[in-house]
C-alpha cells in the first residue's frame, strides 16, 4: 500500500520547516479549487503533502474555507493520512494557554458551510460512522511524537467548532463548557467528518493559544495569540514531523 501523509496547517503555519518542495501543484477538484497550492516533497525523508488551510497569505477566514475541496485535492494527490493542526481557544482547566492537545471527540456549532459529499448530486446519499470521529491509530501517532519529543500533550479532549471568524462570547463558552468542550476552534468541522467519508485517517493537534472567552483576565487580544503562536510553533512543527516519520515507519513495518 502506498501511504502518503498530508498536513493540515492552520493559523500561525505557513510554511513547514525542513520540507523540500518538489512540485507546487495547482488542483482542480469536483467541489472547486482548495485553500491554495498542494506543496509535494520531503520531510525527514518522508513523502509528504502540506496545505495551508486558510491559504498562503492567511486571507481565508473559517466559514470561507473550501473544506471539501481541501480534502479531495489531498485524496486526489495521493494523501492516505492527513495530520492537522487547529489553533484554539482553552475551556478546560487543563487546557492553559500554549497547551497541546489531540483530540477524541467533537461537537459541531458551525452552520451553512458545505459540510458533507454526499449532497445527493455528485456522489449520491451515504451516512457515515462517526462514533469516534478521529482515526484512533493516527491519534497515538501524534501522541508518540509528542512523547518522543518529551513534550507534554493532552490526550484526550472535545474539540467544539465554532462558526467563526469572531471569537466567542462568554455566554457561548458557558454553553460549550456545560456541553462537555475542553477546547474551542473555528476549522475542526467540517474537515474531520469529510476525511471520514473519503475514507481518509484523520487526527488534530491543537495548540491553545488563548483562554476562551471568560476564563481570562482582560480582553483576547491578538498580539497575546501572536506571542503564543511565535514560542510554541516550532514545537508543533516538531511533533508534525515526527508524527510523518512514524506513519512511515509503521507502515514499513507491517
Amino acid at each position: 500500500m502506498n501511504i502518503k501523509p498530508a498536513i493540515i496547517a492552520g493559523s500561525g503555519l505557513l510554511t513547514m520547516p525542513g520540507l523540500t518542495v518538489d512540485e507546487t501543484l495547482t488542483v482542480d477538484t469536483p467541489w472547486g479549487q482548495p485553500s491554495g497550492p498542494v506543496y509535494k516533497g520531503r520531510l525527514q525523508d518522508v513523502d509528504v503533502l502540506f496545505l495551508a488551510r486558510h491559504g498562503d497569505a492567511h486571507t481565508i477566514p473559517p466559514h470561507k474555507v473550501n473544506y471539501r475541496a481541501n480534502i479531495a485535492a489531498l485524496k486526489q494527490e495521493g494523501a492516505t493520512h492527513l495530520l492537522a493542526y487547529n489553533a484554539v481557544g482553552g475551556i478546560c482547566a487543563d487546557c492553559e494557554t500554549g497547551s497541546l492537545v489531540v483530540a477524541d471527540q467533537v461537537i459541531d456549532y458551525t452552520w451553512g458551510r458545505d459540510h458533507t459529499y454526499y449532497d445527493g448530486i455528485e456522489e449520491g446519499l451515504e451516512h457515515i460512522e462517526f462514533t469516534s470521529p478521529y482515526d484512533e491509530a493516527l491519534r497515538q501517532v501524534l501522541i508518540s511524537a509528542a512523547d518522543g519529543a518529551s513534550v507534554t500533550i493532552l490526550r484526550q479532549g472535545v474539540y467544539g467548532a465554532t462558526q467563526g471568524p469572531r471569537l466567542e462570547s462568554g455566554a457561548e463558552i458557558i454553553r460549550m463548557e456545560r456541553d462537555g468542550c475542553d477546547i474551542v476552534g473555528m476549522t475542526g468541522m467540517p474537515e474531520v467528518a469529510l476525511a471520514r467519508e473519503k475514507g481518509l485517517s484523520y487526527a488534530s493537534l491543537s495548540l491553545v493559544v488563548n483562554a476562551a472567552a471568560g476564563k481570562h483576565s482582560g480582553p483576547i487580544t491578538m498580539a497575546d495569540i501572536e506571542q503564543v503562536l511565535a514560542e510554541r510553533i516550532p514545537v508543533v512543527c516538531d511533533i508534525l514531523s515526527r508524527a510523518c516519520a512514524l506513519v512511515s515507519e509503521q507502515v514499513h513495518v507491517s
